[in-house]
């Protein structure tokens, strides 16, 4: 293995050596007969590699390719130089003022004088390679031509790339039902633990996903974490971090465990939780006694689960020890050969297609091979995908030798050596420098490759070195090597662990005579491979130092031959000068650190092709000569503000293709014409200040047009110009798929929009001066277009569409006279539009009007609008709805919605803060489609309903209406369908009736005051077969009507209610005594019931009850009995709000915890996980940055209580809301 990957080290040099070799011989007459001698002693010595390739199991053949290791790489470290200095004379020459460039023109072509020592060094590399190159033909070697095979073109439209991610896991339905039983079972325990274990290649990562993702587990939960450990020996705060990581999706500042251990504890609580601890490898039992334990004491409420995954038994056994569990680990066991055999069938064929004779013929070799391990199965599958058929069996054949490997690493040595190029085998290698389980960045890896000179440049078809890496990455991907991981935010690449342990052992094979590629983790183990004397082998040096540069900062200067620099960590705060010693640098990525300067040494590394930067670093320029970087190829740094200086002359870095941003400036060097010469530029770019160029040929200057890579564009300006013409000189290419424009003060955007034909996103914001709209209409791709603060829009009409004023005519006259016409499409793929902040918009002309103005049957118009959204247009009178969903806010004037075009397809309808909306449509006219309705804060809305049919709505599941001041009716026909009907602050409602029997299918139901109601309009509960929440808050007409009204003997039938709140009156005494027979009830809450002195003794009767929650109860003195309170063995939370009676009885010296009042027995309480009683009468609510605000009130308030606070509650610490008294 270790031979196969020197093998492919040696020729990817090799390559590089015969390239840049031939290149320079023509420019270098001091050495040029040397560098002939080079390229063609090293092209004769490719000629063997083929042959050795199959030799590997002799021992001269392994000891040739070492001595041919260490030769190449220092031929490629000469030929850098050479290269550097080649550079350094180019970039001297672009300085030289233009009197004095002739005479260097000469001095730099005909006399460039390398010392000589350079050409002894190249003469002494060739003697070296020549007796090597007489070795092989000693050895046996034959010389063979053939090329190798290149990859192909646009590897990512094959018809195999959708079967490169199986889409279903296989085979394990069963662990996945077991496991999910177990979690859900009743348990004592406060944490329980199920150690998943086995052998790497099982699937046991890919199982806990499957059961953490189950649907059932949603519901069961009230917190889910997943934390990848993936670490050999970790320290027991690190894990904790992860955990709150996980909670607060922030990253975590401090460093200290109380603090973080209390936040989790106020994240948990009250809670049953699952955690998943991913791939284990610690065992160490102080290490999990320290942990399980504190979680445990964090969060007391019974029923949490810890999910684990590891290879190691011990781990599982040490965790199972200590949390006590019986049933031990759970061994994964393998997959079956039909289940293995499917895995392979979908990673080689398509769906329904018939399995070939050549792979039925090898199914026995094949299962052997996989051994029933899934990630083999996955392997071989690939393997075969990338090969054809006519070779399946030699690939077989290939798998089955070398029994002293493991059977895992058998199959990825088979797999690792189909790659091709030998480049390929080298990028694979190369991503286990990275920690198991990262997440790789595309653009990162490739960039890494081409540092590295796995990737170069194909001159013969001109394609970029970028392209050529993103070709491997696919390789890489067909062959199983690399997982692809999609969010919707980002695309991401993980190696599998087992696949990393292999890559790794690639990386730095131990055969090699010295490392090349170093992850170090502190500044001592820096200084120690200074001190062996390993650093100037090394090429790639991940660098993380927790406490920061050292002064020796010449030490970093002896890594001389560094190709890759990664520095991490918060305490890393500057960039020594010493880096510009680092002559042969080709990615700089500082990223990960705290630094926020760059020294003007960085402008000498000529070879750097990459910088990456944190965000907003830098003060506010880069190093003056920054244009020297002549190699620089991606500038990842993007700086907020306006006023950045950009580098002078950054026109010189014709190689740049990365670029985040670009502030023009009137200074010399710093003009939007520094763009014109960076034609490679690709991805986004944002271009500040356009208020100071000067018109459209100026603009032009920046050749946007000739750009076809950039997909992202967004214009700024910041002060008033030739707006109108800026933005016509700065047309982009055909290509964009994204635009926005920002601040533009013109009157009209120019005609190029039309010629958008790729575009998907624009964002226009901020433009006052606009009195027209773009014409958008007629893009075919658009698919989201946002219009904010567009102060002077008063209409959207004809113009916006695409319609011409003479093309209305023609369509009218074409109608009139019976002729024919073509089918329009407006706006054909716009799936999200967003209005926002229109002040003068007035007028909209809708999908009808449009359909009017050119033929009725002629034209479709927002066919695929999803979603449309007005906010804040105060003018808007009038509105089209035709969309899947409608928000429509703060529009003040807008006094109808119309129905029409589109009206039967929205599904959701949500009106909130329109004061003068009147009526809604008649929402008949939506048919079978609408599902979600929201109503809210319209003071003018009279009525809502239907005209007279029975149900017109038969899918409406969501009804939400609150704050509607003068609503008095609310018709009962829309009601079949709903699952969740909410009305809430409707003081004037009066005519609103509810027969659960006529809605089946209701799950919640919300009332909440509307006084002028009776509590009889509402019944058939005994009918709410699927009614889970229930809340009534005040909604009844004062004293004329009791509670006893409602229909509470119809309630109690409901087996399916779960959480009740009831709002009462201030004079009522007692409770419905209904409520004793919902046994099934897991929540409930009482508010304002203020006659009620004592809690009945049949609450005890609700003995599924977990939570308690008691309001505004002035003469409540006491909770039920003793023995009530007992059969409550699922309580697990009470909290007592203004309730000052009982503050008297059960709070004591104590503080606010509930303890020694209730009983002396402390055993009597014992199931009562999280009894808090915030008994107040004023109370505070402040965030946990408010602390010392929070101590300075309570002092003031009360010395005492202050006092007690500190020195009883110190959990008060931990919890990031707090509600206090006085």
């Amino acid at each position: 293995m270790a031979d196969a990957a020197i093998s492919a080290t040696v020729k990817v040099l090799l390559g590089t050596v015969t390239s840049i070799a031939a290149d320079r011989i023509g420019m270098v007459l001091g050495v040029k007969a040397e560098l002939e001698r080079l390229s063609k002693t090293a092209a004769m010595i490719q000629g063997f590699l083929a042959d050795a390739d199959g030799k590997m199991h002799t021992q001269g053949v392994r000891e040739w390719l070492k001595q041919l290791e260490d030769e190449v790489f220092k031929a490629d470290n000469v030929l850098d130089e050479l290269n550097y200095d080649n550079l350094r004379r180019e970039v001297k020459y672009r300085n030289q003022p233009m009197k004095k460039k002739v005479c260097f023109f000469f001095s730099f072509f005909n006399a460039i004088g390398f010392s000589s020592s350079l050409a002894s060094k190249i003469r002494d590399i060739n003697t070296s390679l020549e007796r090597i190159n007489r070795q092989a033909n000693n050895l046996g070697l034959v010389r063979k031509h053939q090329k190798e095979a290149a990859p192909p073109a646009d590897a990512a439209a094959s018809r195999q790339t959708d079967s490169i991610l199986v889409p279903n896991v296989v085979g394990r339905v069963d662990d996945e039902s077991k496991i999910v039983d177990m979690l859900l079972s009743p348990s004592e325990k406060v944490l329980s633990v199920i150690p998943i274990t086995g052998p790497g290649g099982l699937g046991k990562t890919t199982l806990a996903k499957s059961v953490y993702n189950n649907p059932k587990i949603d519901g069961h939960f009230g917190q889910k974490i997943w934390v990848c450990v993936a670490k050999e020996h970790i320290k027991i705060m690190e894990l904790f971090k992860l955990i709150l990581v996980q909670l607060t999706q922030e990253e975590v500042k401090v460093d200290n465990r109380e603090v973080i251990v209390k936040k989790i504890g106020e994240k948990l609580k009250g809670q049953r939780y699952f955690l998943v601890l991913d791939d284990v490898w610690d065992y160490d039992q102080g290490l999990w006694d320290g942990y399980f334990n504190t979680l445990m004491g964090l969060n007391e409420t019974k029923g949490s689960w810890c999910l684990l995954t590891t290879r190691q038994v011990p781990v599982a056994d040490v965790v199972s020890t200590h949390l006590k569990m019986n049933s031990g680990p759970y061994f994964l066991g393998k997959l079956s050969g039909d289940e293995c055999w499917s895995i392979i069938k979908g990673k080689v064929m398509s769906a329904g297609e018939e399995v070939p004779e050549e792979l039925e013929a090898l199914k026995k070799q094949i299962l052997g091979r996989c051994d029933g391990l899934p990630l083999a199965a996955s392997l071989i599958g690939g393997l075969l995908l990338n090969n054809r058929r006519e070779k399946w069996h030699s690939i077989v054949q290939e798998s089955l030798l070398d029994e002293c490997q493991s059977e895992i690493d058998q199959i990825l040595k088979v797999s690792f050596d189909h790659l091709s190029p030998a480049s390929v085998k080298k990028c694979f290698a190369y991503c286990s420098i990275f920690p198991q389980d990262t997440e790789l960045e595309q653009d990162l890896l490739i960039e890494l490759w081409m540092a590295e000179g796995f990737v170069q440049p194909d001159r013969q078809n001109q394609r970029l070195m970028e392209e050529i890496g993103g070709d491997y990455l696919t390789i890489l991907l067909q062959n199983s090597l690399l997982e692809k991981v999609e969010e919707s935010w980002r695309t991401c690449y993980k190696m599998h662990d087992l696949v990393h342990d292999f890559a790794k052992s690639v990386l730095n094979p131990k055969s090699s005579s010295q490392d090349r590629y170093l992850a170090l983790h502190s500044y001592e183990e820096l200084a120690e491979n200074v001190r062996w004397n390993k650093v100037a082998s090394i090429r790639s040096l991940f660098l993380h130092l927790g406490g920061g540069i050292s002064a020796d900062t010449n030490m970093l200067s002896r890594f001389k031959h560094l190709h890759v620099l990664r520095f991490s960590g918060n305490d890393v705060k500057f960039l020594p000068s010493s880096i510009g010693k680092l002559l042969s640098l080709r990615l700089l990525d500082i990223s990960s650190s705290r630094i926020a300067s760059l020294p003007e040494s960085l402008c000498k590394l000529y070879n750097l092709q990459t910088l990456r930067m944190r965000d907003r670093a830098l003060g506010m320029d880069f190093p003056k000569r920054m244009s020297d970087l002549i190699s620089l190829r991606h500038l990842n740094y993007y700086h907020y503000s306006a006023e950045f200086k950009m580098p002078a002359q950054m026109g010189r870095l014709t190689c740049l293709q990365t670029l985040k941003f670009f502030n023009v400036s009137q200074e010399r060097g710093r003009g939007i014409e520094e763009l014109g010469t960076l034609k490679y530029l690709k991805g986004s770019l944002e271009i500040r200040n356009l208020g100071l160029v000067n018109g459209k040929e100026a603009a032009k200057q920046a050749k946007l047009f000739e750009k076809p890579d950039l997909s992202s564009l967004k214009f700024m300006w910041d002060s008033e110009g030739c707006d109108e013409d800026v933005l016509e000189g700065l047309q982009p290419h055909p290509n964009l798929q994204r635009l926005g424009i920002h601040s533009f003060m013109g009157n009209k955007f120019p005609q190029w929009f039309m010629n958008l034909s790729k575009l998907v996103v624009l964002r226009i914001e901020v433009c006052r001066r606009c009195s027209e709209l773009p014409s958008l209409g007629q893009l075919p791709s658009l698919k989201r277009l946002y219009l904010g603060s567009l102060d002077n829009i008063r209409s959207i009409g004809d113009e916006f569409y695409g319609i011409t004023t003479n093309e209305g005519e023609e369509e009218g006259r074409s109608r009139a006279s019976g002729s024919s016409t073509r089918r329009r499409k407006f706006f054909p793929a716009l799936e999200e539009l967003y209005v926002a902040d229109m002040e003068k918009l007035v007028e909209w002309k809708g999908a009808d009007q449009v359909r009017s103005t050119v033929g009725e049957a002629e034209a479709d118009v927002f066919s695929m609008l999803r979603n449309l959204s007005i906010q804040n247009c105060p003018q808007l009178i009038t509105l089209t709805c035709s969309c899947k969903s409608l928000d429509v806010r703060s529009c003040d004037n807008l006094t109808s919605i119309k129905t029409g075009y589109g009206t039967a397809s929205v599904e959701e309808l949500r009106i909130d803060s329109c004061d003068n909306l009147r009526e809604l449509p008649d929402l008949d006219l939506f048919g079978s489609s609408l599902q979600r309705l929201t109503i809210a804060s319209c003071p003018r809305l009279i009525s809502l309903g239907v005209n007279g049919q029975k149900c017109p709505l038969p899918c409406l599941e969501q009804l939400s209406i609150r704050n509607c001041a003068g609503l008095i009716t609310i018709s009962d026909k829309m009601f079949q369908s709903l699952r969740s009907l909410s009305v809430m602050w409707c003081p004037n409602l009066v005519s609103f009736s509810l027969n659960l029997q006529e809605t089946p299918s209701l799950e919640k139901f919300v009332l909440v005051d509307c006084p002028k109601l009776i509590p009889h309009s509402f019944k058939g509960f005994a009918f709410a077969t699927s009614l889970r929440e229930l809340s009534i808050k005040s909604p009844f007409s004062s004293d004329d009507f009791s509670m006893d009204d409602f229909d509470w003997s119809g309630l109690e039938n409901a087996s399916t209610l779960r959480e009740l709140q009831l709002r009462g009156l201030p004079h009522l005494d007692s409770l419905p005594h209904q409520l004793q027979y919902l046994t099934t009830l897991t929540s409930l809450s009482l508010f304002n019931f203020g006659g009620i002195r004592v809690l009945p003794d049949w609450i005890g009767n609700l003995v599924s009850l977990e939570t308690l929650e008691l309001w505004d109860c002035d003469k409540l003195q006491s909770l039920p009995s003793e023995a009530a309170m007992r059969r409550l063995t699922k309580l697990t939370s009470v909290e007592v709000h203004f309730c000052p009676l009982l503050r008297q009885r059960y709070t004591s010296q104590k503080g606010i915890y509930l303890e020694e009042e209730i009983s002396s027995d402390p055993v009597r309480f014992s199931y009562l996980k999280f009894t808090l009683i915030y008994m107040c009468i004023n109370f505070l609510y402040l965030h946990l940055i408010d602390i010392y605000l929070l101590f300075s009130l309570l002092y003031s308030f009360s010395p005492s209580l202050f006092c007690k606070v500190i020195l009883r509650n110190s959990l008060l610490l931990g919890r990031p809301w707090f509600l206090f008294k006085d």
